[in-house]
């Protein structure tokens, strides 16, 4: 709606277009560094860790559009709340998708048509990737140990290095989790932590998100804008999208060629509003 007022291709703040609107922030390309060495030297586990809205996501879709051509299967399971039999069943038809429906009975046979798909990978050089959202989700479910099982399995089938890697993606109680299952924990190759945006990472963030969408001009959030964005976001950024998103329309329907900081606490009430009458 507000596109054409401002000159833009697009929203720029739209949550939907994460993954083609990636930040590179310095700790976001150092986790994704880490991850694209973990998978791609076939390692067991890696472990991406973040406060709710901090880009675990997006990062994941990063991960995943830039994956070299051995690396398949791959499998994104994004809600693990159900217990292992069906997280296994899941994953076994998500791998091996033209396996007939009786293939996917029990834990026996989930395991079963894993391990086939694994060990014809193995043949062909190939590897596959099982990445697991809200994976702190896991540990209420009893998912753990039978994942660290099927780690056992992957590595059984090779001399050196897994058959698969396991990303495990979740908020910061998921390293508790883990450090209670050793057996797991140790099999960790990296670990990956997420925080917030500072200041001068706030701007910046907004400023890519603008560009992307088609703004070439200089920023239209003057400095007090930026610094209330960054003080009632906390530098998180889905926070930041929801409340600039909402500033550009707020501007856009008062006429304004500049966001102010009163702009931004027009915006912020309406988002507070929302949130008490929710």
């Amino acid at each position: 709606m507000y596109q054409a007022h401002w000159g833009l291709q697009g929203r720029p703040f739209d949550s939907g277009l994460e993954s083609s609107f990636y930040y590179p922030s310095n700790l976001h390309e150092a986790a994704l560094l880490k991850l694209h060495y973990a998978i791609e030297t076939r390692r067991s586990v890696a472990v991406l860790c973040g406060e709710p809205g901090l880009g675990k996501s997006m990062l994941l879709d990063a991960v995943f559009s830039q994956l070299p051509e051995f690396v398949a299967p791959t499998v994104r399971v994004v809600y693990p709340a159900m217990p292992p039999d069906q997280l296994l069943r899941y994953i076994a038809r998500q791998i091996a998708p033209h396996e007939g429906s009786d293939t996917f009975g029990g834990i026996g046979q989930s395991i079963e048509t894993i391990e086939r798909l694994l060990r014809h990978n193995v043949g062909d050089k190939q590897h596959s990737v099982i990445a697991i959202d809200e994976a702190h989700l896991l540990e209420s479910f009893g998912s753990l140990e039978p994942l660290r099982l099927l780690l056992n399995l992957a590595t059984e089938l090779t001399e050196a290095e897994s058959a698969m890697t396991l990303v495990l993606s979740g908020s910061p109680t998921l390293l508790s989790h883990l450090a209670r299952h050793t057996a797991l924990e140790d099999r960790i190759a990296v670990r990956c932590v997420l925080e917030r945006f500072g200041r001068e990472e706030t701007e910046a963030y907004i400023r890519h998100r603008l560009r992307t969408a088609g703004w070439n001009k200089p920023l239209m959030f003057d400095e007090e804008a930026v610094n209330l964005i960054q003080d009632l976001t906390l530098g998180a950024p889905r926070r930041i999208n929801r409340l600039c998103d909402l500033a550009l329309m707020v501007a856009y329907a008062q006429d304004k060629s500049k966001i102010d900081g009163q702009t931004i606490e027009t915006a912020n009430a309406e988002l507070t509003s929302r949130s008490a009458a929710a």
